[in-house]
């Protein structure tokens, strides 16, 4: 072989490293070379990797238009068995062939493509495309955050194996194929499953997340999601005057059938989905949190069970002459306090009771209290410091979010300043400053059980706190943008994480390993919510088109509904009733929507879950409320199933 063939076995051996078939065999054929020939020349790899440069900047732009408009043409006219599925291969092909244009200083061809095209891709991912129309030079794709996540991630793709096999045909037939070929090779995963095509419907409600469905094998690991088997905690009986106002409820049966049907008191002996009580270490329960823990078992006693027929009422707390300052708000397990935090950087607690909040004693007098006594912390309590508000001063950015431990004893807050602060509802002061995360923290959450509780921000990560170590104990890495919101499931053994890239993900707390990824949502989740039995998460968000609302089963990570849009604006706040009947969602729309979820779970068929969401519609939406214009920021239902609603007052539009 001469000199002049040098480069072109240099192409050729790169082609092969890339496994970009179809052109290596043109190439090939054009030159007369063999096996041998391309297997034993070794250049060095700066000099191969400018020889290919080369190679792709000479070549015709007009072909990638060429070559997308003809795989959108075989799309369009493929039977609807195979069309659904295949189109969702458009997007990822469309997006990887604008960058290489630009990638090989095709601008302009690049903006024509753009320009053509980008109209055509489905609604969810024009926001996606204006962040991608900001590359104007190669330059720029090194910068650019959504072109790394492209380039150094597969974009996920389900399809039957026998619409991949028409896949196949199609660009083994097609000449101009090679580019979408190399596209797929290199960027795409294309996930087959056995059994039909699916559904238009099907295929919507599991697209949209920033790198397409979540891969299949993903969901298979075992999920715990029972509950944990509760301590024997012995309740005293309740008061006379508590039993006469159960017996006079008129959606509540008398006292004696009530605590037959009380959930708390007939947990089932051993639920085979739970996870052993040793499986993740939970603190043992102190003597008050035991009296408080029988006093909550007492009020589930005279629990109100809500249904259709049987719907829960609403007390509403509007912050007045606030603005827009308030920002976040949560109420205690037992009702009693309500925190707000302030974009300010201050917190306020108020009582929602006539008993008012006590402060703590000098230093001093102190001295004199007797620490054996078993009333030690009420006489620590100052008599005459009395107030029906505390304010706490300590972050130094917007408060995110606050949140009551389970046994009203401490407040968990995080900011903008990249802090999580813990604080003491006894002495009114900050115990602990926590420092894990280097951006701002969205959202923070206790574990049902104390000690626990969970961060999520900025830095795409969610993050597992104890309250005795000052260093997270895990962190939970995997999301592609902000992770927005973070609950804990009812067992304490999981986190559910929903993010801006548009996926819901579960994470076990033992190993740290991600357990679920769920898609299905069109824009960024901004709350979620586990469902009382633990099988079931609801999760909401919403963008410029309105609210989201799904529901997913955690024993599979598929999608059991997903509910009529019914908000017009996102939705921040989501609660289920204490019997898990009713779901209610609170929005920036000023309203609040009582779903029936017993009617969403009961009949769900994971073969085929979107056509069960349509002819269900109609019936799971309750009712809704709607404020004058306050937007909904908080939603918490009592232990009697009272819902309890915070929101803003944002004035007369």
């Amino acid at each position: 072989m001469g000199e002049k063939s040098t480069p072109l076995l240099a192409v050729l051996q790169l082609l092969r490293k890339y496994n970009l078939k179809g052109t290596e065999e043109i190439l090939r054929k054009e030159a007369s070379l063999g096996d041998a020939e391309i297997e034993n020349l070794d250049l060095p790899e700066v000099e191969l990797a400018s020889i290919l440069t080369a190679h792709h900047t000479e070549s015709d732009p007009y072909s990638y238009e060429f070559a997308y408009d003809s795989l959108k043409k075989f799309i369009e006219t493929s039977l609807d068995v195979y069309k659904h599925e295949l189109s969702t291969l458009l997007y990822p092909v469309f997006a990887h062939m604008y960058m290489i244009l630009i990638l090989y200083d095709h601008n302009e061809h690049a903006v024509n493509f753009l320009e053509k095209f980008g109209p055509d891709q489905e609604d969810y991912y024009q926001d996606d495309l204006k962040k991608l129309s900001f590359i104007k030079s190669k330059e720029q794709v090194k910068g650019n955050e959504l072109a790394e996540i492209y380039s150094t991630n597969k974009f996920v793709v389900q399809m039957s194996r026998d619409a991949s096999t028409q896949l196949k045909r199609y660009l083994q037939e097609q000449k101009s194929s090679t580019v979408i070929i190399n596209i797929i090779n290199n960027h795409v995963q294309i996930d087959i499953h056995d059994g039909p095509g699916r559904t238009l419907a099907q295929v919507r409600a599991s697209s949209g997340s920033l790198l397409g469905e979540a891969p299949r094998n993903e969901n298979r690991a075992k999920v715990f999601y029972g509950l944990l088997k509760e301590p024997d905690i012995q309740v005293l009986p309740a008061p006379t005057e508590d039993e006469e106002e159960t017996e006079e409820t008129p959606d509540k049966p008398k006292k004696k059938k009530a605590k037959k049907d009380n959930i708390f008191m007939k947990k089932p002996k051993s639920d085979p989905n739970a996870p052993p009580n040793d499986r993740f270490p939970l603190p043992e329960l102190k003597e008050a949190d035991k009296i408080e823990k029988g006093k909550a078992l007492r009020e589930a006693a005279k629990r109100v069970q809500l249904g259709p027929e049987s719907l829960p009422s609403i007390c509403f707390y509007t912050l007045l002459n606030s603005g827009h300052t308030a920002t976040c708000a949560d109420i205690c397990d037992d009702s009693t306090l309500l925190a707000v935090g302030f974009n300010n950087s201050t917190i306020k607690v108020w009582t929602l009771t006539p008993v008012r909040l006590r402060g703590m004693k000098s230093a001093d007098k102190l001295q004199d209290i007797d620490r054996e006594a078993g009333d030690v912390l009420v006489r620590m309590m100052e008599e005459r410091d009395r107030d029906a508000c505390r304010t706490l001063f300590g972050h130094s950015g917007p408060v995110f979010k606050v949140s009551f431990d389970p046994f009203k004893t401490m407040l968990l807050s995080c900011s903008e300043d990249a802090t999580v602060r813990l604080w003491s509802l006894q002495c009114w002061t900050c115990l602990v400053a926590f420092r894990g995360h280097v951006w701002p923290v969205w959202d923070v959450r206790w574990s049902p059980h104390g000690h626990y509780f969970a961060t999520s921000g900025h830095d795409r990560t969610a993050r597992l706190w104890a309250t005795d170590h000052h260093q997270p104990l895990r962190i939970f890495a995997g999301h592609l943008a902000d992770v927005d919101c973070v609950q804990f499931h009812p067992n304490s053994n999981y986190i559910a994480t929903g993010s801006s890239d548009r996926t819901v993900r579960v994470w076990d707390c033992l190993t740290g390993n991600q357990v679920r990824i769920m898609t299905g949502h069109k824009s960024p989740i901004f709350t979620l919510a586990f469902s009382i039995c633990g099988r079931w998460l609801a999760s909401g968000g919403g963008g410029g088109a309105g609210g989201e609302l799904m529901v997913w089963d955690l024993s599979t990570g598929a999608s059991a509904a997903a509910l009529p849009p019914a908000h017009t604006a996102p939705l921040h706040s989501l609660a289920f009733s204490r019997d898990g009947t009713i779901l209610a969602s609170g929005s920036l729309d000023c309203t609040i929507k009582l779903w029936d979820f017993t009617a969403i779970t009961d009949e769900v068929s994971v073969e085929d879950t979107a056509n069960n969401s349509v002819q269900k519609e109609d019936k799971l939406l309750l009712r809704s409320f709607a404020t004058k214009n306050s937007p909904i920021t908080s939603l918490h239902f009592t232990r009697r199933n009272l819902l309890l609603a915070v929101g803003t007052y944002e004035g007369s539009t």
